[in-house]
């Protein structure tokens, strides 16, 4: 969960917690239509989707803002295909997550096979979700994947009428045990909510 400076599309309720930062997806647009069934189905799943159609504004800083996000994330789903290996903004997206691999010693790039191609030569040695034969396999492995960089103290619970988020932080301070729970009800038609601290 991370402080937001602007609504999204994400079911999740975002509170300040450096653990669970969003999940960075790097690819070509020319695989838009992949990657928008892909994050969708993740938001569904109340995981915190970082797409840089859904978050950059006019007048931001593409390099800014990329590596700001590439910075904060939980880690980078990186999107393979003919297009996206030939291309130089998703090259620069996977050598900066490979370099906070090797800075912070765990999992930061989580490759996703959508169609044969020329992988990276340091991607190569990396488990991938393999989308090219089957959808709904590739996602289970990229969800069982994120589970274990995120936090899953945060849910939705639903009603006909409303919606309710949830989220818990927890750590000490000074000493003490110190626990913040927060919780926000809006209707069902709302498909996110966004808590900015």
């Amino acid at each position: 969960m991370t402080p937001q400076s602007n609504v999204r599309p994400n079911s999740r309720l975002s509170v300040h917690n450096p653990v669970a930062m969003p999940i960075f997806i790097s690819y070509s647009h020319k695989d838009k239509k992949f990657v928008d069934k892909l994050a969708m189905q993740l938001v569904h799943r109340n995981v915190n989707v970082w797409l840089d159609r859904w978050e950059l504004a006019v007048g931001d800083s593409i390099v800014n803002r990329v590596q700001e996000a590439v910075d904060g994330s939980s880690a980078l789903l990186v999107i393979l295909s003919k297009a996206s290996t030939g291309s130089e903004w998703c090259r620069k997206e996977l050598s900066a997550g490979l370099l906070r691999e090797l800075e912070e010693k765990r999992v930061v790039v989580m490759p996703v096979m959508l169609e044969d191609c020329d992988v990276p030569v340091f991607a190569r040695g990396k488990m991938f979700a393999d989308f090219r034969m089957n959808f709904d396999d590739g996602l289970r492995s990229v969800v069982e994947g994120i589970s274990k960089v995120t936090n899953s103290s945060m849910a939705r619970a639903r009603e006909p009428e409303f919606n309710t988020d949830w989220s818990m932080e927890w750590g000490v301070r000074s000493g003490d045990l110190s626990m913040v729970i927060t919780y926000l009800q809006l209707p069902s038609n709302y498909p996110y909510s966004c808590l900015t601290t």
